[in-house]
């Protein structure tokens, strides 16, 4: 299936070319014969590693012929079913094609096939660090801190093969906090006798950093402040939607507070909170208290607050969409995909008019499709929740300086890296035609900076 075709001038590729970019539907699509065996003389640049079945070696071979360079060109991009998309930075782009593909191309093919985020918010929020995501399947519900303690030693047993202070940090995520850290730190440190910034969202008590814990969710507020004060808008009296009930939400929650905003619900993997009162600075006390300490489940908010709804079963967006609530603006901050485009359309006919995602890739391509139709702010992930790996990087140069800065110094820091990112978005984006596409802004410029390092690299 041919995703687009495309004409263009090029110094690499003489004439008027014609480009065009396959995104094979399944696997089984992607074979020697659908080009070459039928007569096809165009040449073909295989972008990525992917999962080809039967056909592998033949693509990895492909991916490293590129043939004559005054004929059309197909551009085959693996099915996104069936791809590795973190494989992207390490694609096969030699001959004069990686000038071309970027200067060009890549705005259009980059749209589909990202880098992955991890990697991407670090280089767009300016640090010399790369990204990566892993993790297991150990479920901590229900369990005891001894059981959660033993799992993570035994994590730990493997992992500090694999990291260090300068070849790999490792920091929480979903179901991973401050106990959890505690636990690998503290069983690294017994391995190597060695102290350390090797894992970020530390405890003050052993090299933490202050704001840490509440980098992501302040950064999310920051961008979408940033995004908000482009159409002379901002938080005051705006009514605020925001998933998730742990740490990137709670303190969402409490940096939408202090910049005027309402926030009207919270959720968790079993129910969602609806108080139109406003989670106001003592419930989200409270809310930190139930999560955190007594690590209970957010339905007993309502049995807290009475003038709250509770909806068992249900995400905030269904609820959102069933019970035609109407908000401004949207934070996601619970897991991947929990917003579709149903979601996306209830959210644009109830008058939300701003997505922030504080959690990773929370929307579905549907949804982005819809907010970017309807004219919302939208910050991706990999742009609006990059404060918490912005912050790893402040707590590992505090570790590396034996300092401690002050709560303001940091939250300062982190507020000017935030604004940082935006400006980086905006003028990638203006600068290959898309104002206001902060999807593409991230994309490129993220992928450029990967790829001029790669390139100033060399064959390595």
């Amino acid at each position: 299936m041919a995703l687009a075709t495309l004409n263009f001038e090029s110094q690499f590729l003489n004439g008027n070319t014609t480009v065009s970019i396959i995104l094979p539907d399944k696997t089984r699509d992607v074979s020697p014969d659908a080009f070459y065996g039928s007569g096809q003389k165009y040449p073909v640049l295989w972008l990525l590693h992917g999962t080809f079945g039967d056909h592998s070696d033949w693509v990895r071979k492909s991916m490293v012929e590129i043939y004559a360079r005054e004929q059309d060109l197909v551009v085959v991009m693996p099915s996104a079913l069936n791809s590795d998309y973190s494989n992207w930075d390490q694609c096969m782009m030699g001959y004069g094609m990686f000038d071309y593909l970027t200067q060009e191309l890549m705005p259009v093919v980059y749209n589909w096939f990202p880098v992955s985020d991890r990697r991407e918010d670090n280089f767009i929020a300016g640090l010399s660090m790369g990204g990566g995501k892993g993790g297991s399947d150990f479920d901590p519900k229900g369990k005891s801190d001894n059981e959660v303690m033993r799992f993570c030693y035994a994590f730990m047993r493997e992992l500090f093969r694999h990291i260090g202070p300068d070849t790999d940090v490792p920091a929480g995520d979903i179901g991973v906090g401050g106990r959890e850290i505690g636990f690998l730190y503290g069983y690294y440190k017994k391995i190597l006798n060695d102290h350390t910034g090797v894992l970020t969202g530390k405890n003050l008590a052993y090299g933490g950093s202050l704001v840490r814990p509440e980098a992501t969710g302040y950064g999310c507020v920051y961008f979408a402040a940033e995004m908000l004060a482009t159409r002379g808008k901002d938080f005051k009296g705006k009514t605020v939607a925001i998933s998730g009930s742990g740490n990137v939400a709670q303190y969402a929650v409490e940096k939408v507070n202090d910049l005027g905003g309402r926030v009207i619900s919270l959720c968790d993997s079993s129910s969602t909170i609806i108080d139109e009162e406003g989670i106001d600075t003592k419930k989200c006390s409270y809310v930190k208290d139930l999560k955190n300490v007594k690590r209970g489940r957010i339905s007993e908010y309502a049995d807290k607050y009475k003038g709250s709804c509770c909806y068992i079963g249900e995400s905030i967006w269904d609820v959102i969409k069933n019970q035609g609530i109407k908000v401004d603006i949207a934070l996601p901050c619970a897991t991947q995909n929990e917003i579709d485009g149903s979601h996306a359309e209830a959210l644009a006919k109830n008058g939300c008019f701003c997505v922030s995602e504080g959690a990773n890739m929370p929307s579905t391509p549907e949804a982005i499709r819809i907010y970017q139709s309807s004219g919302f702010l939208y910050g991706p992930g990999k742009a609006a929740n990059a404060g918490g790996v912005a912050t790893s990087g402040l707590e590992m140069s505090q570790n590396s300086m034996r300092l401690s800065w002050s709560r303001e110094e940091v939250d300062g820091r982190l507020h000017e890296i935030m604004k940082n990112i935006h400006r980086t978005c905006t003028q990638a984006s203006d600068a290959y035609g898309k104002k206001g596409d902060y999807v593409l802004g991230a994309n490129v410029a993220g992928f450029l900076k990967v790829a001029n390092a790669m390139l100033a690299y060399g064959v390595v």
